[in-house]
């Protein structure tokens, strides 16, 4: 008798991994049925070009060149999956946000976070876009700068195209993306 009870014990574990077998495939077609982004509002692009976009990346990048020779360049990602969050995206998405003058080799850059809201992380200037990588000093950190600058780049960033529309679109595309 001795015998039977592990030959028992590992027939419920079979039915027990069975049921979680069962259960995941439910699960797993009813994440395939049902389109959980389809009311969000889908943003727009504005005035920027699709300009990267390869199915085996993960990020997107986006350019807008203004009249004035000005060019802005957006590279974005999903971020870090966040547990217990509230709302309709489970990720926020991390966006680089680079500006650069015509006929100049320095440029902003402002990495910023977009989630239920549009912030921004950090800014910098950057002598030349070969001092991206480098650990040059990049001033104080974002949060520790006056309310009113603060405020002030944010609306820059608006007025360059950074709008709620464009995060918008980013957060849409992103996670419709990573859900296909």
């Amino acid at each position: 008798m001795p015998r039977v009870s592990p030959v028992l014990r590992q027939g419920r574990k079979a039915f027990r991994d069975l049921d979680l077998v069962k259960v995941l495939q439910s699960e797993i077609k009813h994440e395939l049925s049902t389109d959980r982004f389809q009311d969000s509002q889908s943003g727009s692009l504005g005035d920027f070009q699709l300009e990267w976009e390869l199915p085996q990346s993960k990020d997107v990048v986006l350019r807008r060149k203004l009249m004035s020779g000005e060019e802005i360049a957006v590279s974005a990602v999903l971020g870090p999956v966040m547990f217990k969050r509230d709302g309709m995206f489970p990720r926020d998405v991390l966006m680089k946000v680079c500006v650069k003058k015509p006929d100049m080799t320095s440029m902003l850059q402002f990495d910023c976070n977009v989630g239920s809201e549009f912030d921004i992380r950090n800014a910098y200037y950057l002598p030349s876009p070969t001092c991206m990588g480098l650990s040059v000093y990049r001033g104080p950190s974002f949060s520790i700068l006056g309310p009113q600058l603060q405020e002030a780049l944010k609306e820059y960033l608006v007025a360059k195209g950074i709008g709620e529309g464009l995060t918008d679109f980013l957060l849409l595309h992103l996670h419709k993306r990573e859900q296909g």
